[in-house]
């Protein structure tokens, strides 16, 4: 889509908004980030460039869990962080839904093995992974898919960058990791290999490895016009980003605090995507992944499969020990949102540049 285009789409979906009598007033909003991370950084990209008529406060938690805690009382309306968390809200009870999927892992996670260390032969071996993120859920279904149990193994709880000296030592026999800590292992233990990344084709379509934005149930019903507004918002600043990558790629950079650099191995400098980094849905992605517009998502996510994969997560995280109950996963996600901008006419396809 050219520049062109793209104001066009924006004016004509602003206009149906605007002609009835429930467009949404100036409001302030506040937006929390869960971490330093560009694929949640579009709002701010909206803020900047004025792509909405709201206030939209924005606090970068660092924290995953204390963002999640801010949204389940109130404090905070919108928030972007991982997926995986979705079955827990449902069973924790709390009022907040996730709303839309806004882009898959495509590569940034690994498990990596140490040198002669064969897959099969992991039972009863150390792993590592940080307990109920997604790394966690990315050794789990890889040790799943070459025939090891989760209570074969020991589970060693790390981070990435703590798993490098015991990788180096010998210590553990698999970790989880995304560079720059790969990188350190590979150069410092040869014949240490990455056996898995969210990269691969059955793990990309399964819909697990995905960031996604979360709304506090309490403000889509008290100012659904403005939870729309953010929403769309949210939209045109990725279409922004696409029209705009350079420019936007320095913004991102300031506003996380990273090396510009930095942010093109992540996100991309096209506008799209990053292979080893992240897959930047638009909204028509994300909206056939939601089941409210005709069309199959990519990678191979089916029409309507963001439910699907709410219900595999869950099921991973009952094998994994950390949730032991099945959750009815649509109670986790209201598409109504992306419903209504798709029936107003909103629409983006974007391509790499």
């Amino acid at each position: 889509m050219n520049m062109h285009g793209y104001l066009n789409l924006a004016a004509a979906v602003a206009l149906s908004f605007g002609a009835g009598a429930s467009a949404a007033a100036a409001d302030t909003v506040d937006v929390g980030v869960c971490v330093s991370w560009p694929g949640y950084a579009m709002l701010e990209v909206a803020r900047q460039n004025d792509l909405t008529e709201h206030d939209l406060n924005i606090t970068i938690f660092e924290d995953p869990l204390g963002g999640h805690s801010a949204l389940a009382a109130g404090q905070i309306d919108v928030y972007g962080c991982t997926a995986d968390y979705t079955p827990l809200i449902v069973d924790r009870g709390t009022d907040v839904v996730n709303v839309a999927f806004l882009n898959p892992s495509y590569g940034v996670d690994h498990i990596i093995v140490a040198p002669e260390v064969e897959p099969e032969d992991l039972a009863g071996k150390k792993v590592s992974a940080p307990q109920a993120y997604i790394g966690h859920l990315l050794m789990g279904i890889w040790l799943d898919s070459v025939g090891i149990t989760p209570d074969e193994v020991e589970w060693v709880n790390l981070n990435a960058d703590e798993a490098v000296g015991p990788m180096l030592s010998g210590d553990i026999s698999a970790a989880y990791m995304y560079e720059p800590w790969i990188s350190k292992v590979l150069a410092a233990n040869p014949g240490s290999r990455s056996v898995v990344n969210t990269a691969d084709p059955e793990v990309l379509k399964t819909g697990i490895f995905m960031d996604a934005l979360y709304m506090n149930k309490n403000f889509i019903e008290e100012k659904r016009d403005v939870a729309l507004d953010v929403l769309k918002a949210r939209w045109d600043g990725l279409g922004y980003w696409n029209q705009n990558t350079a420019e936007t790629n320095k913004l991102m950079a300031n506003f996380l605090q990273w090396p510009e650099e930095d942010i093109g191995y992540v996100i991309g400098t096209n506008g799209k995507s990053f292979e080893g980094g992240i897959y930047m849905l638009d909204f028509d992605e994300s909206a056939r992944l939601c089941g409210v517009l005709a069309g199959e998502g990519p990678f191979g996510m089916a029409n309507g499969s963001m439910v699907d994969s709410i219900a595999q997560t869950n099921e991973w995280w009952v094998k994994l020990g950390l949730m032991d109950k099945t959750i009815d996963a649509a109670k986790g996600m209201d598409c109504s949102l992306m419903g209504d901008l798709a029936e107003a006419g909103y629409r983006q396809s974007l391509t790499a540049n």
